[in-house]
């Protein structure tokens, strides 16, 4: 105990020498929080009637000053500093599922948004949307989501047991085998009948890039119509991968993004350092929603403002967002390393704020679409349950099975269409299964037939789409919106 008085007394000499008038007050603020810390380590000292773990005590006081300050800003416990920078080197396993990266510390699950396919946790029956609240028999609640990530992963070979809920009512166990994981973060497909280019990135890599790039110089050859980018459900990645990106479409030398600092003094600035791809396709629709946060939206804003500012040069393509108003996460972390006793700990705090090339941060407001579709949601629980029971001739006990000729034998034999549709489903990859999501998802469904409307007004009636402005008004002018419909009643 004289030692952690000791070192609180040189942090309050410390910081009581810091006397610029821009951090008085907060020094201030720490001189006077800092004295009654040490005046109640005094009195635990003195009178607490049994001995405890003061260093653990200390570890959950500081990750609750730094749960505090914001979201992202948390205090990284030895181990999970480990395994932390494990990850960072490539040098661990995990049980394949992407976390939505913006939960909250005080959150009570760990929310999956996406299962990798093949992968552990599919493996095992765990689902996109199960909510985990529960690891090797610690709770979620409360625990920084770096941490819970770090738990989940470890060596190869080795299992790890989680508690989920489902459907808000089930509640799940799964003990998994831990693997290495070798994640596909994009997926592209043509769109043959409608000459249209499809390119998800689920996050940014240096992969992401070179793939983008080839596809373009593919969309000219094949004089498609245009390319839809689908950043939904995009937490970020590595943000150069996404200036990169943004460096095929806009000229060299544009500024994409910047960081200022807590002073407002920049301190970066991304900016492209190539010429942009000749030939790019006339239209780029850019698919968005509220899970859209980071890079993504650093991506999709610096492609809109740069398509709205060369709205007289015809080679700049149109670039039009189509979704949901995005997450708004514009803010930057730092992970610092500090000394824990013998130990290596870590802060991971938030020391800037990212602004777009016209000097708007998108922090806590996110991005807006020029054109709102809102993602059709799932039924309930319990309309899913009366469709399947109640909802078709083939959920009737008994119903009369149609039969099928074999073409060989001639014999008949009866369709049973669900063990069809099971076994077809077990053996789906990852191209499969998108394929299927997609063409149920209506905002995916809306930005080809936005494609092809802009397609068809250039086409007929050019001097009506000259720049991203005009491709705007007209889509607003012919795509309702519920908020904004009159309906007068007819009496």
């Amino acid at each position: 105990m004289k030692k952690i008085f000791q070192i609180l007394l040189m942090f309050i000499l410390t910081n009581n020498c810091i006397t610029t008038s821009e951090s008085k007050d907060l020094n201030d603020t720490i001189y006077n929080g800092t004295l009654t810390l040490a005046e109640v380590l005094q009195i635990v000292s003195n009178r607490y009637f049994d001995t405890k773990d003061v260093d653990t005590c200390f570890d959950s006081a500081i990750e609750a000053f730094l749960n505090e300050l914001d979201p992202h800003s948390n205090y990284i416990r030895s181990k999970d500093y480990t395994n932390i920078k494990n990850m960072m080197s490539g040098e661990f396993g995990g049980i394949g599922i992407i976390i939505f990266a913006m939960r909250k510390t005080k959150d009570r699950f760990l929310p999956i948004e996406h299962v990798i396919p093949d992968g552990p946790a599919d493996k095992a029956g765990v689902k996109a949307h199960d909510k985990i609240i529960e690891i090797d028999g610690t709770l979620i609640e409360g625990m920084p989501t770096d941490e819970a990530l770090a738990k989940l992963k470890g060596k190869k070979g080795t299992k790890v047991t989680i508690k989920v809920l489902r459907n808000e009512n089930e509640l799940l166990t799964f003990e998994i085998t831990r693997d290495n994981i070798k994640e596909q973060n994009s997926i592209c497909f043509d769109i043959e009948p409608h000459h249209i280019s499809y390119l998800a990135l689920h996050m940014f890599t240096d992969n992401s890039v070179q793939q983008m790039e080839k596809l373009l110089h593919e969309i000219h050859k094949k004089q498609y119509k245009g390319l839809i980018l689908d950043l939904r459900n995009n937490s970020g990645g590595l943000l150069q991968a996404a200036v990169d990106i943004a460096s095929l479409f806009v000229e060299k030398n544009t500024l994409i993004a910047s960081t200022k600092d807590k002073n407002l003094k920049e301190t970066e600035r991304y900016v492209t350092k190539r010429q942009p791809i000749k030939n790019l396709p006339r239209f780029v629709i850019i698919l968005i929603n509220n899970y859209s946060a980071s890079a993504s939206e650093i991506l999709a804003g610096c492609l809109k403002e740069y398509s709205n500012q060369k709205s007289n040069n015809p080679n700049a393509p149109i670039v039009i967002l189509v979704g949901d108003k995005s997450f708004g996460k514009g803010s930057v972390q730092e992970i610092i390393p500090i000394r824990c006793g013998n130990k290596e700990c870590a802060v991971k705090i938030t020391i800037a704020l990212y602004y777009l090339a016209d000097g708007k941060s998108i922090q806590g407001i996110g991005i807006n679409p020029d054109v709102l579709v809102e993602k059709k949601i799932d039924p309930p629980a319990h309309i899913k349950w009366f469709n399947e029971h109640y909802g078709s001739e083939q959920s009737l006990t008994n119903y009369i099975k149609q039969k099928e000729t074999n073409e060989k034998d001639g014999t008949n034999k009866n369709i049973n269409t669900k063990d069809k549709e099971t076994k077809k489903e077990e053996s789906k990859d990852i191209i499969e299964r998108t394929q299927e999501v997609l063409k149920n998802d209506n905002q995916f469904l809306e930005a080809i037939s936005i494609l092809n409307m802009l397609h068809f007004a250039e086409m007929s009636s050019p001097k009506n789409i000259k720049n991203r402005h005009d491709a705007v008004t007209f889509l607003q002018s012919i795509i309702p919106e519920g908020n904004k419909l009159v309906m007068t009643p007819i009496k």
